[in-house]
């Protein structure tokens, strides 16, 4: 069971296949799938369950299949528009979202997981699909930047407390390419390198796009392109709004540890599964080595809700702020701060205009 447990992401996949080929409004399918896992995961109750799992061929073989489907799929919308070029603006509207979705469902967190590992097929298969969400080279900075000053204020990828969504989102985009581009420079010039020298990775990345689109245009036409380039940049913001959820307002001075307090986790069992396991990545930020099966969920944990609950309710700002962020940060900042980390989040409390509820710690240690 825990190996086929992972499939539900090919099953996903072939849902958006099945809406291609069907042609007309049934384009919407793929993206008609998101308010019925959300609602699904919502009422599940949490998975704190480890994976009985040995690794190898079983347990990669459905991320293998998800990268490669995830590529498919822009060749399935390809074939689809060629076939009806007469769609009109809804039904082409059903093809960006569907596409655009499925590319960062599951696709963010298979090449994340395939750019993890040590062999070389993997790293490949992960770098070169992330051209599905526009950004061949995210892992540069996720590897080098995310995992070495997460939760700190270095860190593009924490949202500060008191930051919105779309805030987040569109600085996170920037910072993103920006480090990447940074990194990969610093990189070639300790090699003795120019920074802009072929081997930088920026320019393999602008050739696997252009591989990509090449295959869209001969199967499609423009229309299949533009139809791909808009839902790869849908993809690239929705997967940049991921973060946002992993890290919100979490605290860590720069040089200290890194300990599995320092992200929250999503464990009901859809968003387990779906995202193999990137929702519950407390022991990832302690080996990133780790494979997906082997991340034990923490049982020290603040409780959140599914993932998909905050992303919706995260688009209204107020609403994600009162319902879900101040009451995991209160409890955090009582319970499982350290002290420089609680002076830290008090400031940082100020500065957003939030209360400061770290009275409540005070109580607790009086009581006991």
């Amino acid at each position: 069971m825990d190996y086929l447990r992972y499939y539900i992401a090919a099953a996903l996949q072939a849902v958006g296949f099945a809406g291609f080929f069907l042609g007309g409004q049934w384009v919407w399918l793929g993206i008609a799938t998101f308010p019925l896992l959300a609602t699904i995961d919502a009422i599940l109750p949490n998975d704190m369950a480890p994976r009985r799992m040995r690794g190898g061929f079983a347990a990669y073989l459905p991320v293998w299949i998800a990268a490669f489907g995830g590529l498919g799929l822009y060749a399935a919308a390809a074939w689809w528009i060629a076939h009806e070029p007469a769609a009109g603006p809804l039904q082409i509207a059903g093809a960006i979202l569907s596409l655009g979705w499925l590319s960062v469902v599951p696709m963010v967190p298979v090449t994340h997981e395939l750019y993890h590992q040590r062999d070389k097929f993997s790293r490949f298969l992960g770098r070169f699909a992330q051209i599905v969400y526009l950004d061949a080279t995210r892992d540069v900075a996720h590897v080098v930047g995310h995992h070495i000053d997460v939760a700190t204020v270095r860190d593009g990828d924490t949202a500060r407390r008191g930051v919105n969504l779309y805030a987040f989102t569109a600085k996170a985009i920037l910072v993103s390419t920006r480090e990447s581009l940074r990194m990969e420079g610093d990189l070639l010039e300790k090699q003795g390198k120019g920074r802009w020298s072929i081997g930088h990775r920026l320019y393999r990345a602008l050739l696997s796009l252009v591989l990509v689109q090449g295959v869209i245009y001969a199967i499609g036409g423009w229309p299949a392109v533009g139809i791909a380039l808009a839902a790869m940049l849908l993809g690239r913001a929705w997967a940049e709004s991921f973060n946002y959820f992993q890290h919100y307002g979490l605290m860590r001075a720069i040089g200290s540890p890194i300990s599995r307090r320092h992200v929250w986790n999503h464990l009901k069992p859809i968003s387990r599964a779906l995202s193999f396991e990137i929702t519950n990545h407390a022991d990832h930020h302690t080996d990133t080595f780790a494979p997906y099966y082997a991340l034990v969920p923490d049982r020290q944990w603040v409780p959140m809700p599914s993932v998909f609950v905050c992303f919706v309710s995260a688009l209204i700002p107020p609403l994600w702020e009162a319902a879900i962020a101040k009451p995991a940060l209160r409890r955090w900042d009582n319970e499982l701060a350290s002290a420089e980390e609680r002076d830290m989040a008090r400031a940082a409390n100020k500065a957003a205009g939030w209360p400061d509820w770290f009275g409540d710690r005070k109580t607790e240690m009086a009581a006991a």
